[in-house]
């Protein structure tokens, strides 16, 4: 795979991620449902909303496994959440460190979101190449 990242501006330079991702010449591509808080017994987190992303980025690590795929292949990442604030101030520490851990830099999309499956938080969606 040839993975080539865009972002014309230098604010960009301070975010999390970038405008744009190009992929050539990939093996395959991995599209993956939103992850929520769910445990291996299916279910739902009674946490708060930073325990809950750490579950969610646990279950993301293992579906990418499972099926092949490496974290640092994913090229887009959207969040939905169901407070932006909360994310931001309790979350963004966390969020960070991860994408920074696997170097990633992927194209991101946040959603602020009425509600979510089972009352949950945060779900994160990945579209992963190798």
């Amino acid at each position: 795979m040839q993975k080539r990242t865009i972002d014309p501006w230098k604010w960009g330079e301070q975010t999390n991620s970038v405008q744009a991702v190009e992929i050539k010449q990939a093996e395959g591509t991995l599209y993956c449902s939103g992850q929520v808080a769910i445990n291996e017994a299916g279910q739902p987190s009674t946490a708060d909303m930073r325990t809950q992303l750490i579950q969610v980025f646990q279950n993301l690590e293992h579906l990418i496994s499972e099926a092949g795929y490496e974290c640092q292949g994913i090229v887009r990442l959207n969040v939905f959440t169901t407070s932006m604030m909360e994310f931001f101030t309790t979350c963004g520490d966390v969020y960070q460190e991860w994408i920074a851990k696997h170097g990633i830099k992927q194209a991101t999309t946040m959603f602020e979101v009425k509600g979510l499956y089972a009352n949950l938080g945060v779900e994160l969606e990945a579209t992963v190449v190798k």
